[in-house]
């Protein structure tokens, strides 16, 4: 109990030195930035604007009132990440989440580690922070990857290293970027999969990638199933060439007339190029259906 009543303490004298006109905290070099910097500081909320480069955009109502009633109970357990932008202002760099809650909970401060960094700086912690202690969903985690790229100039191979994950880990999350809009809404919303989004992904034609979807959602098809739809689909483009189809052509008229010779009728005999097919056998009347059984009971 002492010891949590001194870091509140602590925290609370950061919290006038801050406010302090005459001695405000710019830079590492500043006097008392020592004291600042790597601390947990008590921030007043209203202090505190929301990251325009924060990788989250999506919050359950549920899981944010489950949390504040957490907080409520026990405080705010991890404190958040901001950086210092003008005197007694600051900008979130990571811990969203953990401040709606705060909000919802009527908390007026909350616990801050303060960072003094650049925009790029505080875009690359942002999104790495979140990337890795975050509940993303598939498809934010796939744009944190884009734009660390796009805005840090980072490679995958960097990524990798920066984020401590494998680089194909990366490259699969970066590939569900080119499904079809209503296809990436469908994952952030839970209804498929980042397993069904990288098997969908495996079909260029966007109007398949969302007949596929729809199909997935209404039928509540599994991966497994949707990595098979994928593959026949795809089976079904493949050209047959010449040989293959007048070969099968050779096997079915010649299975056909071996047929009709024992049954005396037209018979129909259908191959596909698995060697799969099937027999038809046509009756004109319940007497033709009678000799035709004998035939075959003999």
């Amino acid at each position: 109990m002492t010891k949590a009543i001194k870091k509140q303490a602590l925290g609370r004298g950061l919290s006038a030195l801050l406010k302090d006109p005459d001695n405000d905290i710019q830079s590492v070099n500043d006097k008392n930035a020592d004291k600042v910097v790597g601390n947990i500081v008590e921030l007043e909320l209203d202090a505190i604007e929301i990251n325009p480069f924060q990788p989250r955009s999506n919050f359950n109502e549920e899981t944010l009132q489950e949390l504040a009633k957490s907080i409520v109970e026990l405080g705010v357990i991890q404190p958040i990440t901001v950086r210092k932008i003008d005197f007694n202002k600051y900008q979130l760099i990571s811990g969203e989440r953990r401040m709606r809650a705060s909000k919802v909970a009527g908390l007026k401060t909350i616990p801050a580690y303060i960072r003094i960094a650049n925009d790029q700086e505080s875009l690359t912690m942002a999104l790495v922070e979140n990337i890795q202690r975050h509940d993303l969903d598939p498809i934010e985690i796939a744009l944190s990857y884009q734009r660390l790229m796009d805005e840090i100039q980072l490679t995958q191979e960097q990524m990798s290293e920066r984020v401590g994950k494998k680089r194909s880990t990366i490259a699969n999350y970066l590939r569900l970027l080119k499904l079809d809009p209503v296809i990436q809404t469908g994952i952030r919303d839970g209804f498929i999969s980042m397993g069904h989004g990288r098997a969908i992904i495996n079909i260029e034609d966007l109007e398949v990638q969302t007949g596929i979807y729809q199909k997935i959602v209404s039928q509540n098809l599994s991966v497994r199933e949707t990595e098979t739809l994928v593959k026949n689909y795809q089976e079904g483009l493949k050209p047959k060439t010449d040989a293959a189809t007048k070969s099968v052509f050779v096997v079915e008229r010649q299975k056909s007339q071996l047929f009709e010779s024992f049954f005396g009728t037209k018979i129909d005999v259908k191959v596909a190029s698995n060697g799969k097919g099937k027999i038809t056998i046509p009756f004109k009347s319940e007497d033709d259906l009678n000799r035709i059984l004998s035939l075959i009971n003999k």
